[in-house]
């Protein structure tokens, strides 16, 4: 099931506060209209990824099709999560759920979330959940229609101010680690990782590379978290005596896969900006920002580093959180949401070092997220 967008055509008084953004982004005028709030340089944040960008809301049929017995894999809302976070710093408070729009032309403007909770990099059939390259066909049609609703350089020029943003890779791992981890193959997959993890960094280039030709100039590609510290796979693994754990309680394996991934995403985004000098791409390093964390949770407010707020069993990690009425008094205090999920109060120390490059350093580079922002184009 597909849902498309019916573009309204454009009313005067919106195409006038259009241009007067695009205008006040390559001047020093500050600007003030629906989405942007302040004087930054961005027009609108797409928002590309999986688990990590979305609690569900923009998965068709969660309820029923979801994987895992976590139905609120979210401290709430997509609010809670990364990306809103870091819109909201930027000023862009209404990004929408891409099957959650109306298809008013605004609601493009504004920025949008083709996130899906269990989107993978790898086409895996009908279970896709809108895969990286459903979604990148989602986006290129949102693009076309912007397009053809303002003048070519007015959408030009609001597709190179905005940021489009890319986090992939988890399920890809979660589904493999789950699936081979007590089995003969599972062994052939750590021996194969590499190949792996090249595979899907590969993929994620690629995408850059089309939004890129699409005219995207600002691109922020997240990495993956530390999945071997999270209650489901500790417990998973510990289940099947295919565990080899840390001081930390993480899987120490499935970390190490996790982080030869980052590694070469991040040599990767260094590539394109060699090879895209007009662009500027950026990662985000989630993994060692998490480890930090969990490493000294007393110095950033956090008491539990293993248990899951939300679920049933031993640290929470038997059944997800099915209903928020078992969810703990204090999730400021824990690491982990639910099965494989971060709180919304890590999300904040994340968004934070993101930004700025404190409280935790150099999480994204090149540069900041607020330089990007920043960044003219």
């Amino acid at each position: 099931m597909r849902r498309s967008i019916v573009v309204h055509s454009v009313p005067e008084v919106l195409l006038i506060g259009i241009l007067s953004i695009v205008h006040g982004q390559f001047t020093d005028t500050p600007t003030t209209n629906a989405h942007v709030t302040n004087s930054s340089r961005v027009s609108a944040l797409y928002v590309l990824g999986d688990s990590s960008v979305d609690c569900g809301d923009n998965t068709l049929f969660y309820p029923l099709l979801h994987g895992r017995l976590s139905l609120y894999p979210c401290n709430g809302s997509d609010a809670t999560l990364l990306p809103q976070l870091l819109a909201e710093k930027i000023g862009l408070t209404s990004i929408r759920p891409f099957y959650g729009q109306n298809g008013s032309l605004e609601e493009v403007l504004g920025g949008l979330n083709f996130g899906s909770t269990q989107a993978t990099i790898m086409n895996q059939g009908s279970y896709s959940h809108q895969s990286l390259n459903q979604q990148l066909r989602q986006v290129s049609e949102t693009m076309q229609l912007l397009q053809l609703q303002l003048n070519e350089d007015t959408a030009l020029q609001f597709i190179k101010s905005s940021i489009f943003f890319l986090s992939f890779g988890k399920e890809d791992y979660i589904e493999l680690f789950l699936h081979n981890s007590s089995s003969s193959s599972g062994m052939m997959f750590r021996n194969s990782s590499q190949y792996f993890a090249t595979i899907l960094v590969n993929q994620v280039a690629n995408a850059a590379r089309y939004l890129y030709n699409a005219n995207a100039r600002k691109i922020i590609c997240l990495g993956i978290m530390p999945l071997g510290c999270t209650p489901r796979m500790a417990w998973e693994l510990n289940h099947t005596s295919a565990g080899d754990y840390n001081a930390s309680s993480c899987v120490e394996h499935v970390n190490d896969l996790v982080f030869e991934y980052n590694r070469l995403l991040d040599e990767q985004i260094g590539k394109l900006n060699s090879e895209f000098s007009d662009a500027q791409m950026v990662f985000c390093d989630v993994y060692n920002g998490m480890m930090e964390i969990i490493n000294e949770p007393r110095l950033y407010g956090f008491e539990d580093v293993k248990s899951a707020c939300c679920g049933l069993g031993l640290n929470g990690a038997m059944i997800g959180c099915v209903s928020m009425d078992m969810a703990c008094d204090q999730a400021s205090t824990h690491v982990w949401w639910d099965l494989f999920n971060p709180t919304q109060a890590v999300n904040k120390i994340l968004a934070d070092a993101a930004w700025s490059g404190q409280p935790i350093p150099d999480l994204c580079r090149p540069i900041t997220i607020h330089e990007l922002v920043n960044m003219k184009v």
